[in-house]
């Protein structure tokens, strides 16, 4: 799952990163109002993070220019005010949630995955390919009815291919699901985690899901 954070405070953003990052979130930061509206406009996320005391333009500002030029992203207001009025503003703005600092990191978490699924209606909530199927939400995976463990980068990699089943996906396009912008991976750390995966989802069972197509990528099929 793709987040952008708005937040200027480089301590806050820095934790927001590698908290985050660990829960298998690929997160990219912007500093000021300015930057953030620019980022949302011009790249996909599933959620926005959105500080409302920024530089630049305040978050109200961000959040109504996003509405208006037709980005319905979800997003959720992180601000150091506190008030029924800054609350009600900031959801007359178009804001989705709401959060006073300081917050709870389970609770943002929490409502960040909350507001993602509200958003993935007509997406099922299950992916699966066969019998081998993944819960989002819950963050577990299965081969049938064996659990198998997955570190979280290999989840957001498994869940990457099986959100694009069937299809032929580049190093390059894994890395701007899996990956934020800032870390820009090597292309071959992408073939690391295939490799894991298949240890894990194919290996074992006597499968061959993930399959090479040479010179172009990777597809993930039901076998």
């Amino acid at each position: 799952m793709r987040v952008l954070v708005v937040e200027d405070d480089p301590r806050l953003a820095d934790l927001l990163t590698r908290g985050l990052t660990a829960e298998g979130f690929a997160v990219d930061v912007e500093r000021t109002g300015t930057d953030g509206l620019w980022r949302a406009r011009e790249h996909p996320y599933d959620v926005i993070v959105l500080d409302i005391m920024l530089p630049g333009l305040n978050g109200y500002r961000v959040c109504q220019a996003l509405r208006d030029a037709g980005v319905w992203t979800p997003i959720l207001m992180l601000t150091a005010k506190d008030g029924e009025f800054d609350e009600a503003e900031g959801l007359d703005t178009g804001a989705d949630d709401y959060l006073t600092k300081p917050f709870s990191y389970v609770v943002l978490v929490a409502r960040l995955r909350a507001l993602a699924r509200r958003s993935r209606t007509a997406q099922p909530v299950l992916l699966r390919a066969g019998d081998l199927v993944l819960d989002p939400v819950s963050r577990e995976c299965h081969r049938g009815t064996a659990r198998i463990e997955l570190k979280a980068k290999e989840f957001s990699v498994l869940s990457f291919l099986l959100r694009h089943a069937g299809e032929v996906v580049t190093k390059s396009e894994i890395i701007d699901g899996v990956w934020d912008a800032a870390q820009d991976p090597d292309p071959n750390l992408v073939e690391v985690y295939i490799s894991a995966l298949r240890r894990k989802i194919d290996t074992p069972f006597d499968r061959r899901s993930i399959t090479t197509v040479r010179g172009v990528g990777y597809r993930l099929v039901d076998r």
